[in-house]
């Protein structure tokens, strides 16, 4: 029989990739807690997109994020045999960014999430990979994470979130997104 549980946790300390144990709520935990959520929320958004290629280049990143979390995940004795994000992997990214930028216009005004139930899904993986890099950030200048990379990635992921959220608003038909900053008084439903 298959177990989905270990116990091994169960004193509140979590395994590091290599060796030593830290407490569930470790800095290191935080961030990758984070990079999980973020990688849930594109998997929502990948369920419900509708442009062609983006499940696909979700699909992608997903991955990526794993290894990111491994290397976070991993002693400093051990996070190099763990690295896969690498300046080729953020140029990866930023050429995505780029190819959906020649699709979509970028608003000039803060925008409202919500145009398009997949734009919705990828406005909150948006703010949960801000969340993940402000953690790993912290792992970084502290000299826990040694990959600068790994910051990189997650800046640009946000940045890619945002233009597929534009794209998939487009593909379900809304040719501009809601702003936030509003003109005119709007009435209220009664």
């Amino acid at each position: 029989m298959t177990h989905f549980y270990t116990r091994t946790g169960d004193d509140g300390f979590t395994g590091l990739l290599g060796k030593g144990r830290v407490p569930k709520y470790d800095h290191r935990m935080e961030a990758v807690g984070s990079v999980d959520e973020a990688t849930a929320a594109l998997g929502v958004a990948r369920a419900a997109c509708q442009a062609s290629g983006t499940a696909a280049l979700l699909l992608a990143v997903q991955r990526d994020l794993y290894h990111l979390m491994a290397e976070i995940s991993a002693t400093p004795e051990t996070a190099q045999q763990f690295r896969k994000i690498d300046a080729g992997r953020v140029g990866w990214l930023e050429d995505q960014i780029d190819l959906i930028g020649e699709t979509v216009a970028m608003p000039e005004e803060f925008i409202v999430p919500g145009d398009s139930t997949a734009g919705a899904a990828l406005a909150v993986a948006r703010t949960v990979t801000r969340r993940a890099e402000r953690q790993t950030t912290k792992l970084v200048h502290s000299g826990d994470v040694e990959n600068r990379e790994i910051l990189r990635y997650l800046n640009r992921l946000s940045s890619l979130c945002f233009a597929l959220e534009l794209l998939e608003n487009q593909a379900a038909g809304r040719s501009s997104p809601t702003l936030a900053k509003q003109d005119a008084p709007e009435t209220s439903p009664d």
